[in-house]
């Protein structure tokens, strides 16, 4: 939907019903049009009078009081325009103050699967960009456009009042003037369109070269990404630079339009002169203010009208992003205050592409308190059980519980508040220790420093330069791997939940620090179910249960001692692996 002129209009429709809020300010702009429109118009035939009635007749009674009113006339249109911008652009402002609201909102219940397809760079550019954009429908658009409108309706009317012949000498071109404008219209769309795609692929482009520098640099691909970025950035000149060609076309053929309409006026005037059927001078210097006042707002209505085309091309995209029904259901109503933390997989089936399993099958349960590990190759589909678990993704077939009750029953944040997880790519916002930790939770800091001294990490926050107000920047790019680790340990401890998922929480971590970080998950798991998923076999040792998972399936399970002792088990085999790797080094 909203592919062409059609559903521009669509668009522009649903925006004004969205801004519907904001109706009485509307209401006042249309009145501001309204009499500026008029006192538009006012001006040339108060000059009419002036010549006509006062210098040609010299007659000086009463001229100083139209001096006065045209003056009054032109200080009160003045203010009104005042008004009238300010009104646009501050109604502008608040439509998409509200618009960016909706979207951020919107997208922030999107299940995953969405932004596995969609790249962020193009959300960012919707975001921000487009939404920015918007602005100019209010701001230089419909306001604008409507009291241009008027504008040009009234002067045509005055003029047809004054003079109707004259009148249509002046409207002959309009012919001519509406084909011009009309192509201008088709061109200009199509260079906004090129625009607008070529600024999604720059932001799209650009944000993921900045969030993987390490990677383009380690590769010495900095020439390579270069070379890239500018054939990217030439289709946007080359797009811009087609619009500003268009530009450079229109304007010079409004402006010698509008001489050849002064051409004609000057010729009318003349003709009837010679045939002894003489114009009067105040209609002739009326008609030449009466021109500009005409070509001007014709001018302005066809770049404005561009301009707002590109804010409805933006709009359009804006909206749909809002129609789309990529939330993820929750018509579960089950909810608790503390959960037992009993999880089973029945027949569990799962794949991210269609026709592409992950998962084939997986069946297992794990009993409150207890705690298993899932190990396995790269790719068995490990990482896809927490994820599941946790409702990001649901099932294709088969069923997940938690206390006996399906994924789907559950109310999904009272579900995920039962649950938390510790991955090994931790991500930090740009915001303090403090608030990293808590994130949404209602918690003191005097709890999170408790919790921090039970796990064992408050040394190393206090250390910090403002100990808990440390600001951890972007990502937490100021603390190593294993600081990141333990935050996001005391983050699960803090939130106090039934289950427990460490999805390779110590695989980045030297051996010392992995030391620490086992400390605090030791911690943290008492009393709750974990599921460990781990490459490092050393780390899953004290696990319940341990469950060997191969091409999305489960091969085997056991103790840690039942698979050790297994002959020829896949558990052994990859232990023996390892250890002799191990001694290797």
């Amino acid at each position: 939907m909203y592919g062409g002129k059609k559903y521009d209009f669509k668009a522009l429709f649903r925006l004004l019903r969205f801004a519907s809020d904001y109706r009485k300010q509307m209401l006042i702009g249309l009145g501001l049009s309204v009499l500026l429109a008029v006192l538009d118009s006012a001006r040339p035939y108060l000059t009419k009078i002036a010549v006509d009635d006062y210098i040609l007749q010299a007659r000086a009674s009463g001229f100083l009081l139209l001096m006065l009113i045209m003056t009054g006339l032109l200080l009160v249109q003045a203010l009104f325009q005042y008004a009238f911008a300010y009104l646009a652009n501050w109604l502008g402002q608040r439509v998409i103050r509200d618009l960016r609201v909706k979207l951020f909102a919107h997208m922030l219940y999107f299940r995953l699967k969405y932004f596995d397809d969609t790249p962020v760079g193009l959300l960012v550019t919707r975001s921000v960009n487009d939404i920015e954009t918007i602005a100019v429908i209010f701001s230089d658009g419909v306001l604008v456009v409507f009291g241009d409108l008027l504008r040009l309706v009234v002067i045509v009317g005055v003029m047809l009042y004054m003079n109707w012949r004259l009148s249509l000498v002046v409207f002959a071109i309009f012919p001519v003037l509406y084909w011009i404008m009309r192509w201008f219209q088709r061109a200009i769309k199509r260079a906004y369109e090129s625009i607008r795609s070529a600024v999604a692929r720059l932001n799209t482009f650009v944000q993921e070269r900045l969030s993987a520098m390490h990677i383009v640099q380690l590769f010495n691909r900095e020439q390579a990404e270069y070379e890239k970025f500018s054939a990217i950035n030439a289709g946007h000149r080359d797009a811009q630079i087609r619009m500003v060609l268009y530009f450079s076309f229109f304007f010079p053929i409004i402006n010698l339009l509008a001489s050849i309409a002064l051409g004609l006026i000057i010729w009318y005037g003349c003709a009837r002169a010679v045939l002894g059927k003489a114009v009067s001078i105040g209609d002739m210097v009326a008609f030449i203010s009466f021109v500009q006042l005409l070509f001007r707002p014709m001018r302005q209505i066809a770049d404005r009208f561009n301009t707002m085309q590109n804010g409805l091309l933006s709009a359009a995209r804006v909206w749909r992003i809002i129609d789309l029904d990529e939330t993820l259901p929750n018509r579960g109503t089950h909810a608790v205050d503390k959960a037992s933390g009993g999880v089973c997989f029945r027949d569990v089936h799962f794949s991210y592409v269609e026709g592409e399993p992950v998962l084939k099958g997986v069946t297992f349960e794990v009993r409150p308190g207890e705690t298993l590990a899932i190990v396995g190759a790269t790719g068995s589909g490990k990482s896809t059980i927490a994820n599941l678990l946790l409702r990001f993704y649901d099932v294709q077939k088969g069923s997940i519980s938690i206390d006996g009750v399906a994924l789907k029953d559950w109310d999904l944040k009272n579900l995920r508040k039962h649950i938390a997880i510790v991955l090994q790519d931790i991500f930090l916002f740009s915001d303090s220790i403090y608030r990293n930790v808590v994130l949404e939770l209602d918690v003191s800091l005097e709890r999170v420093v408790e919790a921090a001294r039970e796990i064992g990490i408050h040394d190393f926050i206090a250390g910090l330069p403002g100990g808990y107000g440390y600001d951890v920047r972007e990502r937490g790019v100021t603390l190593s791997v294993g600081q990141r680790q333990l935050l996001s340990l005391l983050r699960a401890y803090v939130c106090n939940a039934s289950i427990l998922i460490l999805d390779e929480a110590t695989s980045s971590v030297d051996p010392n620090t992995e030391e620490r970080v086992q400390r605090a998950i030791d911690r943290v798991a008492e009393g709750r179910t974990s599921i460990i998923i781990a490459h490092r076999l050393a780390s899953v040792q004290n696990a319940d249960k341990i469950m060997v998972m191969h091409a999305g399936k489960v091969v085997e399970t056991g103790t840690p001692g039942e698979l050790l002792h297994k002959k020829n088990g896949v558990y052994r085999k990859l232990f023996e692996t390892q250890f002799e790797s191990f001694k290797k080094t």
